[in-house]
C-alpha cells in the first residue's frame, strides 16, 4: 500500500434537511406487544435519531458507481473507476489498496430541530409513526405495521473531511463530491425510498481549509467556491 503525503484537509460542513419522513433502521432489545415494528437508529446518549456516516458513504459511492460504471452491470468495488476508489478507498485485499480520502461522520439532529419537534408533541420523542398496511393479493389477508420515521423538516449537522493529497486530482475529486451530493438529493436515503421516504436536501454548504504542509491554498479556495457552493 502506498500512503501519500498529507498536505491539508478540506472540511465541508452544512445541514441536511429531511424533506419527507426518513427511516434508517435501528435495533431494539425486545419487542413488546403493540410496539413499533421498525424503529429508527438513535444516538445512545441523547436518544436522538442519527444519520450514520456509513449510510451516507455507502449511498454516495453506490450512486456514483452507477453513473460511472463502464459496464451495464456494476463491478466489484476494487474494479471501479479510479476517481471513486480515491474518494472511498478499496478493500484491504485489493492489489492496489487505496485509503479513502473522504472521512464521514455520524450526523446528529440539531438542537433546534429537537426543540421544534418536541413542541409539536409527536407520536414518540422527536419521531413520528407511519401506519402502513400490506394486503396479500391471493389471500386478501392484511398485514398492518407501524414504521417509526424522522419527520419532514428535521435537520442534521453535516460534516465531511477530504484529505488533500494530490493537487492534480483536486478538481476532479471536488466535482465528484458535488455530483454525489446532488445524486443523493435526487434519490433517497434509508428504507422505503420508493414509497416516498428519505428525501433529503443539503443546505448552507461551507468549507474550511487546514494546512499541514505548503500547497496552493488559493487554488483550493477557488475550486471549493466554484464547485461546492454552486
Amino acid at each position: 500500500m502506498a500512503v501519500k503525503k498529507l498536505y491539508g484537509k478540506l472540511i465541508i460542513k452544512g445541514k441536511i434537511q429531511v424533506k419527507t419522513g426518513m427511516h434508517i433502521g435501528g435495533s431494539s432489545d425486545f419487542s413488546a406487544i403493540g410496539a413499533v415494528d421498525g424503529v429508527v437508529i438513535k444516538d445512545t446518549i441523547s436518544k436522538l435519531p442519527i444519520i450514520p456516516g456509513s449510510t451516507l458513504k455507502g449511498k454516495m459511492r453506490y450512486l456514483l458507481a452507477r453513473v460511472y460504471s463502464e459496464t451495464p452491470e456494476l463491478q466489484d468495488m476494487n474494479k471501479e473507476v479510479e476517481g471513486i476508489k480515491r474518494l472511498f478507498g478499496t478493500s484491504v485485499d485489493a492489489g492496489d489498496y487505496l485509503e479513502s480520502r473522504l472521512q464521514f461522520f455520524d450526523m446528529l439532529m440539531t438542537s433546534e430541530s429537537r426543540d421544534t419537534i418536541v413542541n409539536m408533541e409527536p407520536d414518540l420523542y422527536v419521531t413520528e409513526i407511519k401506519f402502513e398496511n400490506t394486503i396479500n393479493r391471493i389471500t386478501s389477508v392484511a398485514n398492518p405495521r407501524q414504521i417509526e420515521r424522522v419527520p419532514a423538516g428535521a435537520e442534521f449537522d453535516f460534516k465531511l473531511v477530504y484529505n488533500i493529497e494530490d493537487m492534480g486530482d483536486l478538481e476532479e475529486d471536488l466535482n465528484n463530491i458535488k455530483i454525489a451530493i446532488n445524486l443523493v438529493e435526487d434519490d433517497y436515503i434509508g428504507g422505503h425510498g420508493t414509497r416516498g421516504y428519505g428525501r433529503l436536501e443539503f443546505k448552507d454548504l461551507d468549507y474550511e481549509i487546514k494546512s499541514y504542509n505548503i500547497f496552493d491554498e488559493d487554488k483550493v479556495n477557488t475550486l471549493a467556491d466554484k464547485i461546492l457552493k454552486n
